[in-house]
């Protein structure tokens, strides 16, 4: 008996850069918030009805000093070591030359970035912290600081790499009293009613010097830039200093609330005066998303493996732009019977997102399926050119049992 060739999944997340804006507390409910979830974030009248500093009116807002005194715990730095893999020069030359030997094959080291993040929510179990994705992405081990100083493992809740949008989960458990009476939820504002001249202050850990203030205005509203992440997007452009670590950090009105998330990813290298920023408005039904999905900390037994059932490649951003077709996982081949093959999927569709997250490689596939046992469900976003236009619909698979699906 030979087991078939599928996929199974493990889940996986490597850093760059990033800072963090927040958002505001979210409604207690009684379910069990760490394995369903049910997050939103306040909205813009109840934020208004929020208590506000005495030293920050309600109407005019406050000093830079006001708001820096208020927001400052409620940002936290982000450090993400992870692995990355390299070809050795060497291995280049002998590519060209057609000699092999010492170095041919790739070789891994330790890489360490840092970021922001926001402190947007909290259950009996978690706190939850809201990052860009790139940030977080591909990291091995993340880990959170506080504005005590006190450092703490996270791990990844959810991300989307279309939006360029995370979040990660501190446990509760793991938190000192004193470091929880330091902190903060952050409230959230409203960009949609941002207009082009108003002051703004940014705040994140700036080139991982830990947390600094920066403040300039609205430059501009509603940009878009050619990038990956940020195509489809009308950012906030600002003349407050944006630099590498306040990725993801808290843009904020003079009331102390985010507006927007900072992006060190879209700055130009020798453009000064130019930083951009997700409007909050825009991100909060994602953030919200990520928020309600269950914290997957762990690898199901092998007992418990899934199965999906395709086999294809990563559509890259290169051949994304150049044949105008969306990133994901290209199905070369949908296994006849397959879990895949019963919720509908076919060769040529192109799987976009898996249970709410971006993935552009069956390498990553992989890692993220380790993470789910055989027999749950879950939504699966795929892209299907219909007469040359692809159109995206969210599909349900039930993964099966990897030890099922074996043959002579």
């Amino acid at each position: 008996m030979k087991k078939k060739t599928m996929i199974s999944l493990l889940a996986a997340g490597v850093l760059t850069v990033g800072a963090l804006t927040g958002l505001t507390g979210f409604a207690d409910k009684e379910e069990d918030k760490q394995a369903t979830g049910d997050y939103t974030l306040l909205s813009t009248s109840e934020i208004e009805e929020a208590e506000v500093p005495e030293s920050v009116s309600a109407d005019e807002g406050g000093s830079v000093v006001d708001v820096a005194r208020e927001v400052m715990p409620a940002v936290v730095s982000i450090t993400n070591r992870s692995v990355k893999e390299v070809q050795s020069l060497f291995s280049r030359y002998g590519m060209y030359y057609g000699f092999g030997g010492y170095g041919d094959q790739p070789y891994t080291y330790e890489s360490e970035s840092r970021g922001s993040g926001i402190i947007i929510g909290q259950s009996d179990d978690e706190l939850l912290i809201c990052t860009n994705n790139h940030v977080v992405e591909d990291a091995t081990e993340i880990t959170v600081g506080f504005v005590d100083d006190e450092v703490y493992e996270a791990a990844v809740k959810g991300t989307d790499a279309s939006n360029d949008l995370a979040v990660v989960a501190v446990k509760i458990s793991d938190i000192s009293d004193e470091t929880m009476d330091a902190i903060k939820v952050a409230k959230i504002g409203d960009s949609d009613t941002l207009e082009v001249g108003q002051q703004v202050v940014a705040i994140g850990n700036a080139l991982g010097y830990g947390q600094s203030v920066t403040v300039g205005y609205v430059s501009a509203l509603n940009r878009t830039i050619q990038m990956d992440g940020y195509d489809n997007t009308k950012l906030i452009q600002t003349d407050a200093a944006i630099n590498g670590g306040n990725s993801g950090g808290a843009l904020l009105d003079m009331k102390g609330h985010v507006i927007g998330i900072n992006s060190a990813k879209v700055a130009a290298s020798g453009v000064e005066g130019m930083g951009y920023a997700i409007p909050i408005s825009y991100a909060r039904p994602i953030l919200e998303d990520l928020m309600n999905r269950k914290t997957r900390t762990e690898t199901v037994d092998e007992s418990e493996s899934a199965y999906i059932g395709i086999s294809g490649e990563g559509v890259t951003e290169e051949m994304s732009s150049l044949y105008g077709i969306p990133r994901g996982i290209y199905l070369r081949e949908v296994e006849e019977d397959s879990p895949a093959d019963q919720a509908g999927l076919k060769r040529g569709d192109i799987i976009t997102k898996f249970d709410g997250e971006s993935v552009s490689s069956m390498e990553e596939l992989r890692e993220k399926l380790a993470y789910y046992a055989a027999g749950e469900t879950i939504n699966v976003t795929v892209s299907r050119a219909v007469e040359g236009e692809y159109t995206e619909n969210k599909v349900e698979i039930t993964l099966g049992a990897l030890a099922d699906y074996t043959t002579d």
